[in-house]
């Protein structure tokens, strides 16, 4: 049993990036509570990496990934080109939303992305991972 809790916390994509972009994350929620635009905690968040001295890219375009997908796919952040982050602040997250990252990975080539909806009352960063990597 043990080799198998082993396994799993080496499984875990970015660990230690995700955790410190989690923190932040919370404590923009904390700061701006539930009820801001997207923009504005965008902006917070912006900051905070700025602070932490992480090396991201801010409405970063990515390639598109087939002819049938000619709109360009635009992600909120890339984080050291590792995580992708997508900034919400809708009363759902939606399937679609969880598409929407599959595409950003699939395109960018990333294996973690966020989905943070900042709307909730109690702030629960989706990790997405791309399978076929």
């Amino acid at each position: 049993m043990h080799a198998n809790n082993t396994n799993k916390k080496e499984k875990i994509v970015h660990k230690d990036l995700s955790y410190t972009i989690t923190g932040l994350l919370f404590e923009v929620h904390n700061s701006l509570d539930r009820f801001c635009r997207e923009r504005q905690y965008a902006d917070m968040f912006e900051t905070l990496l700025k602070k932490a001295s992480i090396r991201y890219e801010r409405e970063k375009a990515l390639p598109v990934t087939s002819l049938e997908n000619q709109l360009t796919n635009i992600v909120d952040f890339n984080i050291e080109d590792k995580i992708l982050i997508d900034v919400k602040a809708k009363p759902t997250v939606t399937k679609e939303d969880y598409y929407q990252m599959n595409r950003y990975l699939n395109a960018s080539g990333n294996k973690l992305g966020l989905i943070v909806n900042f709307r909730n009352r109690y702030l629960k960063p989706i990790r997405v991972i791309r399978l076929n990597s």
